[in-house]
């Protein structure tokens, strides 16, 4: 297989950019790259960050951000579903000593 069948050209701010990757990846690939460029395009709109390495490292953090709370939700909401929960088996277990009692 030619080297140049597992490269793929994707564009980040203006510039392209080859990348290792195999035909059967390259939509997802796309798809990461235009969300990537998405969220660099927005931080440099912003004016705050110059570079294009300081950019990319935000939107970088800003997905990983996004992704974690995405998958595991923020601690905030991990405490209240542990109450949540707790609150559900208190109620389950009162509730199944009411039956034992009948």
């Amino acid at each position: 297989m030619n080297k140049r069948d597992n490269t793929t050209t994707v564009e980040l701010l203006g510039k392209e950019y080859q990348v290792a990757c195999p035909p059967e990846n390259r939509q997802d690939l796309n798809r990461a790259a235009q969300l990537l460029n998405s969220r660099m395009q927005e931080i440099k709109g912003q004016g705050k960050l110059y570079g294009t390495e300081r950019v990319a490292i935000m939107a970088a953090l800003n997905l990983a951000y996004d992704f974690l709370n995405a998958t595991c939700g923020s601690e905030n909401t991990q405490t209240e579903i542990k109450k949540i929960n707790h609150k559900i088996e208190s109620a389950l277990a009162k509730d199944q000593q009411m039956d034992l009692g009948d």
